[in-house]
């Protein structure tokens, strides 16, 4: 019974520390469907993936005046990256939620998702959970894109702040920078949240700071997950191939992918420039331990005094009504 117990407290997880083969949807799914199949060969119950690895941050709009104003130039990469980016609702993800389930694994994922429900043309940075029967049971688009993100990327609404069970865990996910704004840390907290997911574009200047802040905050694991880029990783066929090499470092992104405690101290600090999956086992009860002394949404609140309002609806320019179409029904009921 006791050895039951232990096992049911653990968690196994994956950071998959990666590159994408940047801008370009297809070859970074396969490669994201490899380490999903490498993680459950090795027993791993949750991988977790870099913001926008699918198919890539948009390094070039720092490097190459992206603020240009009707630029040719912008336009044509702007293109490129909607025509590499995810529409889930025509099955971009099918593949990779069929592989969640045949290894049992639930999934992280950072896309930039095209979605139809806004029009189909604009973009939006979302992180996609995947749980471990296949099923994608969220997708938080961003709430606010950070600086020259906004060239590129359009700001995200509440539908996505939800958590999801995860054996004994409550995880939930920001993207980046979202990791600062104390209320939607705080709307997850208040949804039982006790496993924190951050996912970066790939820096240890993100996260070798607020993954163990969150983590003292929250009395939570926080797991940073930051993606990899070189300059060697950009490939010829990408629309202004030449500007971006000439303007672009040698590294772009050196990961920083690390874990924290519910202590606010390591579980695992920053790995630096190493790609590949780094796993790790949680324990469950590090989290009930640290909230004997402080529990952000529990025994240490007041929401008598201080509450916090959540919109979720999905937003949309576009409400279908069916009125005219049951006046319509009903007329001819009366007559």
């Amino acid at each position: 019974m006791k050895e039951s117990i232990i096992e049911t407290a653990e968690l196994k997880v994956a950071l998959a520390q990666i590159a994408p083969v940047w801008l370009n949807k297809e070859k970074t799914i396969e490669k994201v469907k490899s380490y999903i199949v490498e993680a459950g060969e090795n027993n791993c119950e949750l991988i977790v993936f870099g913001e926008a690895l699918l198919p890539g941050y948009p390094f070039w709009v720092s490097i190459t005046n992206g603020s240009e104003f009707d630029s040719d130039y912008q336009k044509k990469l702007f293109a490129h990256y909607a025509n590499n980016s995810v529409q889930i609702e025509n099955g971009d993800l099918d593949e990779l939620c069929s592989l969640a389930k045949n290894n049992n694994i639930a999934v992280y994922l950072g896309i930039i998702e095209r979605p139809k429900n806004r029009g189909g043309h604009s973009l939006y940075c979302s992180l996609v959970y995947i749980d471990a029967t296949g099923a994608i049971k969220s997708v938080h688009r961003k709430l606010q894109p950070t600086y020259e993100e906004r060239l590129v990327w359009s700001p995200g609404d509440g539908n996505g702040l939800q958590t999801h069970a995860l054996k004994q865990f409550t995880v939930g996910g920001l993207n980046c920078w979202e990791n600062w704004m104390p209320l939607p840390r705080t709307a997850l907290y208040g949804l039982g949240e006790n496993l924190h997911i951050a996912v970066w574009p790939g820096s240890d200047y993100n996260t070798k700071d607020i993954t163990r802040f969150i983590a003292r905050e929250a009395r939570s694991y926080v797991i940073s997950v930051s993606s990899l880029l070189s300059k060697s990783d950009i490939t010829p066929d990408i629309p202004g191939y030449e500007r971006i090499i000439e303007n672009a470092p040698d590294v772009l992104g050196n990961g920083g992918s690390c874990i924290a405690s519910p202590s606010g101290e390591w579980a695992l600090e920053p790995v630096i420039g190493k790609e590949g999956l780094i796993m790790s086992t949680l324990d469950f009860n590090k989290v009930l331990e640290e909230r004997h002394n402080f529990d952000p949404v529990g025994h240490y609140s007041r929401p008598d005094i201080t509450k916090l309002s959540v919109n979720r609806d999905r937003q949309s320019v576009l409400e279908i009504t069916n009125e005219q179409v049951n006046n319509t029904i009903t007329s001819n009921k009366d007559e």
